[in-house]
């Protein structure tokens, strides 16, 4: 990822609050079922200012390393800037011909569910390189820039 991925930054801002422990987020985008989780104790649930809207989980740790409060909005929830970088790596048909895949490949989140990325799809990673996630086209266009060097 490092080598043949772009370095991008977040771009938009996110809305976000505490998750109730035994919330069950489930994350749509723009082409459907990206994945679900189930809160826990400490969590957060953020929810990007895209089309989509998608909602999704964050423990505790990695919000406070990737977002800082700007403004609160009530309700618990507040509006967030988005801070750090990641590597990024637009998935073609000809990347998942060389993992053996044809139309697309699962692997296992972080979280334990199973992701599905898609040719156009966009795989993300942390400097840290501490996780791998996808995140649909339309939504990574719509909330990331590619760091100019």
């Amino acid at each position: 990822m490092e080598s043949a991925g772009k370095r991008f930054k977040k771009r938009s801002l996110v809305r976000a609050k505490k998750a109730e422990p035994g919330l069950h987020v489930i994350t749509m985008t723009s082409d459907g079922f990206e994945t679900q989780n189930t809160a826990e104790k400490g969590d957060w649930l953020v929810e990007n200012q895209t089309s989509a809207k998608e909602r999704y989980l964050v423990k505790a740790e990695t919000f406070e390393k990737k977002y800082t409060l700007m403004d609160s909005l009530g309700n618990g929830w507040g509006c967030y800037r988005p801070k750090g970088e990641v590597y990024a790596l637009e998935v073609t048909k000809a990347e998942l011909e060389k993992l053996g895949a044809k139309d697309s490949l699962e692997f296992q989140a972080p979280w334990k569910e199973t992701i599905i990325v898609k040719s156009g799809d966009f795989l993300v990673i942390p400097l840290e390189k501490n996780e791998i996630y996808r995140i649909a086209r339309k939504e990574f266009t719509q909330t990331y820039e590619q760091i100019k060097e």
